[in-house]
């Protein structure tokens, strides 16, 4: 309190804390009316700080209890004349509300209770205790019989709470009103709602309350955290607007293409051929209208459920004998998949772009079309899938690292206050208490996520921080308990016992050995397996007994040694202490039935590595951190899945009750579906698994398509948004982990300090045990040095050798053997010197060959020859004789010319050089396999040596620069992580042993060998009555193919979870499971799934983010050093990119002048009009819609409408072709777009007319379509489409160099493995995932299989039946018809190992390709914020220039500056009005007021990074650049400047109206003094007339 109220004091913004009166109303309406009438325009902006529901910062002081829940002034000077005032809770929480319009006055009693009702923490509170209770309640199914009557109670808390807020803010939709709140319009709305179905027919009474699931929603605004993060996903909804419509764009395209090509395909089946005494029942019967439910004549696969696909291509599905491929019957699935109407083939590319069971359309279609048609699927499911998650993640990508730097913006502003605060707090307070007062401030200076964000840096200090903090709010009472009964000083015998235990337990070698026991107690811990032996498993109890000891031990004596006072106030022994605990109480309870669960805790021994191991601890501490970081976005994630589970409950359940027979024969729930919350719950989980396409079938048989598409849409959409913002900003925070950084606690040290002793020690030993080796004679030494040295046989080493022999040969003893010595003579010595100058020249020799490019060539083409020959070894081989000797002698010829390009680089490079170069050391390997392949083929028993030959295609990554630039830059980017990948396997060896706990020898079951089908567990209870079940034969008593009955398969099924392939069935094995040797049970253990959703959240996602972030940051890393270019591409490649980068943002072409002719400058003013360009724009998308609302089977009318709908759309773009033909005449032909319109009317109209003449079997009526929809990619054109498809693609464009380096690696690996499987499995059994299709039979089939397992599509399917291995599922005698090959068997090793580790090098690649493109998308972001200039926006310039310099004088008139300024491009582009800015920058200017081009270029350059650091050197770059550009540069003498001028004309303005003022004074004053004198001379002439007058009258008389 007196530190607060020190701080108070201290605080110069405590003054604006000031109770709300009626004066302070009365000055804020003066100041109001005032502004309004001068028409002031403020530039402030409100504080983050202060806006409402934030705590008040720290620096406003302690809040007095009289301030409490009273009206204030607003402290936050935006808000000074907006007519608000703010209220604090004791919490400190900010309330702003309105003081007029449409409420009650702020100092009215009414208003005022209201006001402390809302803002005090227990009305929160209540509200959210409802709400809670509310969603138990609409997770319920069945509500007990005083349900009503809560709900009711809950209701009228709800509509007094609205009351409430009405009286407190007002009614009216403006800021800090009722109606101006989102929030408070659902919340009014659902309440509303829920009122009216109190008194609504039955039949609305549904409608309205499905309505009332919305309240769970309402948990987000009582939550700053969630309400902030809604606030950024919503700005993030925003940016992906362009991505949406250009995702939706290509779909509709792709699916237009689909409907063409596609259109009634999967209708094709095989139909039984009658028989002679069958034609005519047959022939009514496919007369029949109803002869789609006919199914007993169509010819079906063993197992499948529906009828056999076929096709009438020769690729295509062929049918058996006695068939014929007909169209009849309905799709697949139902009749849901198919491409017959535009919807379907939306929801089936969208289900392929998601890539959901991608596998089983692939079959679909490639049965029924033909294989050629995969060109189509692999530009879907992968090309087009991977731009739009690049698409996705890059923008979510920019929107997380503009929240990070609106958080360091935020703390630098933030710091500085804080430090001023306390320094001025330090004067009358202790230390400690500072202390504590700065983690508070920081603390409640954090309440948003973006410092939370922040926070994620400094997340280990903040942990340290806090942990002090909680040490010292202990009271005083248990600083004395501690002192007196945990801090052990009793005797002078105990203080040495405790001194020697201390020595002991803190010995550098206690630790190595409670290290090893740790690493020891992991093996045997996945050592467990089934069925296991008596005597092992005796043995793994000692094991955990011993060590259990060992862990008490342990914790004994650094109780001990440590007080336990100071033991428990370290993490990590608390952890220990906990393990301990555990392991005692697993001893006493393991016989206890029901608590053998305990087991699976023994994993949490394995995290103990993490106190001796540097990098695991940081992990694990950077993913806590992280975690509690975004514990919001976490609770907001969880708060959708909640509430889509309900809203599926309350929408499909009592559907899925009714209609259930639409979906099971035997009216039976699916395992999958929305009956219950539980199940709607693990439905809505699947659906963000990715696996949703067979449950929304289920839906589309209970509660039809309009109802469920919506919901399903909901889903994906909002949870994968959630989920992918989720992972971002955790991969953000992994990236910035440095393992080099990290420091060693003293266990680190302890074990470095331990080996070293150790190492010292073995040197020691050895010392003593070689030490009368070390008097080894001189010449000895010297001869070895010599012969070493002669091994070098590098060109470079020739000469060196030569005179290191020389010196060698003079200095040697000049003795023989009989002990007379001799000098060599000259002429020996001359002699050797010509040979060694003959071998040198030999070597040379071989090394100018080797280097010529030519022979590089050569070896390039050889090397891709006996590649590519590779692929026509498949199983018709020994069918085609002729190719087969053909590559007999291929081999043989490649192996001699590999063998004599060896021998040429040794003998160029040396042996040194050769094998020292990776590159070489591959060739040398390749070499290696090729004479072992030979050495096969001669010998039968070396046969097995064959299947080694597809080793030989890794030779390709020594050939070609853009294969080695990627697989170094994977080196790079992956091996430095594998600190982080051991972490990844640590957490999945945890998993895998609590599966072999919990599942092992739990997946049998008797199956009855006829049906395959599981007996019922009222007929088979456990495996004894399996085996007793006698018919024919015993019941086979089967395990699942893939379960945890050992580590290593639970590693496989693991992965397979992880791949989100075939982990269905898992699940399903794992939730009926019942015990061991019992018969499972349909969803007898239903809570099981639990084990898989822990291990996708913890064991999946929170690794891969772990692992994905340590790549981002070693990628970065590389890419520094590189100087920022990307590390995938060559040095050729760089200059690819620039000119990339050229041609995305300058204009395509030069403008065509327009024609003297009248007519045809008529024409050109009409075509090259924008409404001419939006008039074939519309006619294009006219053209989609026609296709669009086609369908299969559809009225010949339509038909006939269709054709000469598109001879029409024929003759618009012919006329639209000759008229830019008549206008532009040849330079029509020198643009790509308008070539590209030429070539679509030539085609169409050949298209169009061609059917006529040949028929429309040979030419389809689809070709023309699908011709003229190809136009329809104008919009994507730099120049005339969107600027926001131009921005989305041209990161993309940027990548394709290196995109296309790591296809070109991937398709190599693909290469290899279709090689390998079709030596290892191209005889397997055809089942699950092998068939017709995919199979690895061919080299096609085998590249199919495996880009399906690329996209971690149906690889769970070919394992399976390469798992095939015993006689059961398999015959290992089978006769295969053309090869000399027996048996269909697998090998599941060699299967499990081919699958596993091309999933692993496949994912690496893929990831890399999608760093590579949200990189681009970062650095063009960044680029774009920086104020700096790129080599485009200089380009751009120069384009704008031309425009208004044609005749390319380099100068422009001054007075067009202010056009041209505003022509310009982002960042040089200025707004008008701009021309006080223009002057400003006080431009030379030459005779005739012109401005030349280089000095508003350097001008702007100069306003652009006024301050950046780089300045002057980017402006001497460009001047250099434009006189290299500009050699012949118009030398000129400045007359004056802008501002000069401006300065000028201003004085010349002043001059001229004081001149003029003059002449109007002076013309005054003359006017006055004419309009004087001619009075003078009316009075004179006046008096004369009168002296006239009289003398007259006196000569008169």
């Amino acid at each position: 309190m007196v530190a607060s109220a020190k701080l108070e004091m201290a605080s110069p913004e405590r003054k604006g804390l000031v109770p709300f009166t009626r004066e302070s109303l009365e000055v804020m309406e003066q100041h109001s009316a005032k502004k309004h009438s001068e028409e002031h325009k403020e530039d402030l902006k409100p504080n983050t700080d202060l806006e409402a529901g934030k705590e008040l910062p720290f620096v406003y002081g302690n809040l007095p209890r009289a301030m409490v829940s009273e009206p204030l002034e607003d402290v936050d000077p935006y808000y000074k004349n907006k007519m608000t005032f703010i209220v604090l809770n004791k919490k400190r929480t900010v309330f702003r509300f309105s003081a007029t319009w449409c409420t009650l006055s702020p100092f009215n009693s009414v208003r005022r209770t209201a006001i402390k009702i809302l803002v005090h923490p227990f009305f929160r509170l209540l509200i959210l205790i409802s709400i809670l209770i509310d969603c138990i309640f609409m997770s319920m199914t069945d509500l007990p019989k005083w349900g009503p009557a809560l709900q009711n109670t809950l209701l009228g808390i709800y509509t007094f709470e609205i009351l409430v807020k009405l009286i407190a803010r007002g009614i009216w939709a403006g800021s800090f009103y009722f109606f101006g709140d989102p929030w408070n319009w659902l919340d009014f709305s659902v309440t509303l709602f829920e009122h009216i179905s109190r008194y609504s027919p039955p039949n609305f009474i549904s409608i309205f309350r499905i309505t009332r699931n919305l309240r769970i929603l309402k948990i987000i605004p009582l939550n700053q955290g969630l309400k902030s993060f809604v606030g950024i996903l919503i700005h993030c909804l925003k940016k992906l607007t362009g991505v949406i419509i250009l995702t939706l764009f290509f779909l509709s395209i792709f699916s237009l293409i689909g409907m063409e090509l596609f259109m009634g395909n999967l209708k094709h089946k095989c139909l039984r051929w009658p028989q002679e005494n069958e034609t005519e029942t047959l022939h009514n019967r496919t007369g029949n209208p109803y002869y789609i439910r006919e199914t007993e004549n169509f010819y079906y696969l063993e197992g499948e459920r529906y009828a056999l696909l076929c096709g009438n291509r020769t690729d295509a599905g062929q049918c058996p004998e006695g068939y014929v491929c007909v169209k009849a019957g309905v799709n697949p699935d139902y009749g849901y998949t198919n491409f017959d109407s535009f919807g379907w083939t939306l929801l089936a590319l969208f289900r392929l772009m998601m890539q959901d069971y991608p596998e089983a359309l692939y079959h679909q279609i490639l049965y029924a079309s033909g294989k050629v048609y995969m060109i189509f699927f692999v530009v879907i499911s992968f090309w087009f899938a991977f731009y739009m998650a690049s698409l996705f993640l890059g923008i979510l990508a920019i929107s997380c690292e503009e929240e990070k730097q609106r958080a360091a913006e935020k703390a630098k502003k933030i710091e500085p206050e804080l430090q001023q605060a306390l320094t001025e707090l330090q004067e009358g307070n202790k230390a400690a208490e500072t202390k504590t007062t700065e983690i508070e401030m920081k603390k409640r200076s954090s309440t948003s996520m973006i410092t939370s964000l922040d926070m994620l840096d400094d997340a280990t200090i903040r942990h340290k921080e806090e942990l002090r903090k909680s040490r010292k709010r202990c009271p005083f009472c248990w600083y004395r308990f501690a002192k007196t009964f945990l801090i052990w000083n009793c005797s002078p015998c105990w203080l040495k016992l405790k001194e020697f235990v201390h020595m002991i337990i803190m010995d550098p070698f206690t630790d190595l050995f409670l290290t090893i026991c740790i690493i020891l107690n992991v093996h045997f811990l996945a050592l467990e397996h089934y069925p296991m032996s008596l005597e092992m498993n005796n043995i793994l109890n000692i094991e955990n007994q011993v060590f259990i000891g060992i862990f008490t031990a342990e914790m004994i004596f650094k109780i001990i040694a440590m007080h336990p006072y100071g033991y428990f106030q370290v993490g990590w022994n608390i952890y220990d202490s906990l393990i301990v605990f555990h392991g005692l109480v697993e001893l006493y309870v393991t016989h206890c039935h029901g608590l053998a669960v305990l087991r699976s805790f023994r994993v949490l021994r394995i995290f103990k590595l993490g106190r001796y191991w540097p990098t695991f601890k940081i992990l694990l501490l950077t993913l806590g951190n992280s975690v509690m970081a975004l514990k919001d976005l976490v609770l907001l994630l969880f708060t959708f899945i909640f509430f889509s589970a309900v809203l599926g409950l309350k929408l499909f359940g009592s559907n899925y009750k009714i209609y259930v027979c639409n979906i099971d024969e035997d009216c039976q729930l699916p395992r999958w579906h929305m009956r219950d919350f539980l199940h709607s719950f693990l439905n809505v989980f699947r659906i963000l698994c990715g696996e949703w396409i067979e449950t929304l079938w289920d839906c589309f048989k209970v509660a039809g398509q309009f109802s469920c598409i919506p919901f399903y849409m909901m889903v994906i959409l909002v949870g994968n948004l959630l989920i992918l913002y989720l992972f971002l900003a955790l991969v953000s925070s992994f990236s910035s982990y440095k393992a080099a950084t990290t420091e060693e606690n003293d266990e680190a040290k302890n074990l470095q300090r331990a080996m070293a002793r150790i190492k010292k020690g073995i040197n020691y030993v050895l010392s003593k045990i070689l030490c009368k080796n070390q008097n080894v004679p001189e010449e000895t030494m010297d001869n070895k040095v010599k012969q070493s040295s002669s091994s070098e046989c590098s060109t470079v080493d020739i000469s060196i050798s030569e005179e290191e022999e020389m010196v060698y040969e003079r200095g040697k003893p000049k003795r023989l053997k009989n002990g007379y010595g001799r000098r060599s003579s000259s002429a020996q010595i001359s002699r050797d010197s010509r040979k060694r100058k003959i071998w040198q020249n030999i070597r040379k020799t071989c090394c100018k060959i080797v280097e010529n490019s030519c022979f590089k060539c050569f070896i390039g083409l050889v090397t891709l020859l006996s590649t590519g020959a590779l692929a026509f070894e498949d199983i018709y081989i020994d069918q085609r004789k002729t190719i087969k000797i053909l590559l007999e002698y291929g081999d043989m010829i490649f192996t001699y010319i590999f063998i004599l390009e060896m021998l040429l680089k040794w003998m160029a490079y040396g042996f040194k050089a050769y094998f020292t170069n990776g590159w070489y050391q591959l060739d040398f390997m390749v070499v290696i396999v090729f004479c072992l392949s030979l050495i096969g083929k001669s010998r039968e028993e070396l046969k097995p040596l064959i299947s080694i030959k597809f080793l030989r295609a890794l030779r390709v990554l020594s050939q070609f620069e853009r294969m080695k630039v990627v697989v170094r830059a994977l080196v790079k980017t992956t091996l430095p992580t594998w600190n982080v990948l051991l972490v990844c396997l640590m957490i999945w060896l945890a998993f895998s042993i609590i599966g072999v706990h919990l599942f092992a020898g739990t997946f049998y079951e008797c199956i009855d060998p006829t049906s395959r089908e599981r007996f019922p567990i009222s007929e088979v209870m456990n495996r004894s009555q399996c085996e007793s079940l006698v018919f024919n034969e015993s019941m086979p008593w089967e395990n699942a193919k893939l379960n945890f009955d050992n580590v290593g398969i639970s590693f496989l099924s693991l992965l397979q979870v992880a791949t989100f392939n075939g982990w269905i069935t898992i699940m399903n094995s794992a939730v009926d499971s019942i015990g061991v040797d019992m018969q499972p049970n349909f969803e007898d253990n239903i809570y099981m799934c639990c084990y898989f959703i822990d291990f996708i959240i913890i064991g999946l996602f929170l690794p891969l983010s772990m692992l994905i972030g340590a790549i981002i940051a070693n990628f970065n890393k590389h890419k520094v050093k590189l100087g920022g270019s990307n590390i995938f591409i060559t040095v050729k490649q760089k200059k690819q990119y620039h000119a990339l980068k050229k041609l995305m943002c300058e204009v395509s072409q030069k403008p065509v002048p327009r024609p003297g002719n009248k007519f045809q400058g008529f024409v050109f003013d009409l075509v090259t009009n924008k409404v001419f360009n939006i008039i074939i724009m519309v006619l294009i998308f006219f053209q989609a819609i026609t296709i669009m609302i086609q369908s299969d089977e559809q009225n010949p009318k339509i038909d006939i409408a269709v054709y000469w709908i598109n001879s029409v759309f024929v003759t618009l773009y012919t006329g639209e072709c000759v008229l830019k033909l008549i206008v532009f005449r040849y330079n029509y032909f020198t643009n790509g777009w308008n070539l590209f319109d030429f070539m679509v009317v030539v085609f169409s109209m050949t298209g169009l007319f061609l059917p006529l003449m040949v028929g429309y079997y040979l030419v389809p009526p689809s070709l023309v379509q699908l011709i003229l929809l190809s136009r329809i990619i104008h919009i994507l054109r730099p120049e005339k489409g969107p600027k926001v498809f131009h921005d989305l693609l041209l990161p993309l464009v940027l990548s394709l160099p290196a995109l296309l380096n790591i296809s070109l690696l991937i398709f190599l690996i693909m290469f290899v493995y279709a090689i390998f499987g079709m030596y290892n499995f191209a005889y397997v059994k055809k089942e699950a995932g092998i068939n017709d299709v995919s199979n690895f039979e061919t080299f096609g089939s085998s590249m199919l299989c495996l880009f399906q397992v690329t996209i971690f599509a149906g690889w769970d399917g070919m394992l399976n039946a390469i798992f095939n291995s015993k006689w059961s599922d398999c015959d290992p005698d089978k006769i295969n018809p053309g090869t000399q090959v027996r048996g269909d068997c697998g090998n599941p090793f060699v299967g499990i190992v081919y699958f596993v580790s091309y999933i692993l090098i496949s994912w690496l690649i893929i990831v890399n390709m999608y760093i590579v493109v949200v990189m681009e998308f970062l650095n063009i972001a960044s680029k774009k914020k920086a104020k700096t200039l790129s080599e485009d926006d200089f380009r751009k310039f120069f384009q704008v220039w031309k425009r208004f310099d044609p005749d390319r004088t380099q100068y422009i008139d001054s007075s067009k500056l202010s056009d041209f300024a505003a022509a310009l491009h982002p960042p040089l582009f200025m707004a008008k009005p701009n021309k006080g800015q223009i002057v400003a920058m006080d431009l030379p200017m030459a005779v005739g007021d012109r401005v030349h081009c280089l000095d508003i270029l350097l001008a702007l350059t100069k306003r652009v990074m006024s301050q950046d650091v780089s300045m002057e050197k980017v402006l001497s770059e460009v001047e250099s650049g434009f006189m290299l550009a500009n050699p012949f540069k118009i030398t000129y003498e400045p007359i004056t400047t802008t501002l000069k001028r401006k300065q000028e004309a201003v004085s010349a303005t002043i001059i001229q109206r004081a001149y003029k003022s003059y002449r109007l004074r002076q013309n005054d004053k003359k006017t006055s003094d004419i309009h004087m004198i001619d009075g003078d001379v009316e009075v004179q002439a006046i008096k004369e007339g009168s002296y006239f007058d009289k003398t007259e009258g006196k000569s008169t008389i």
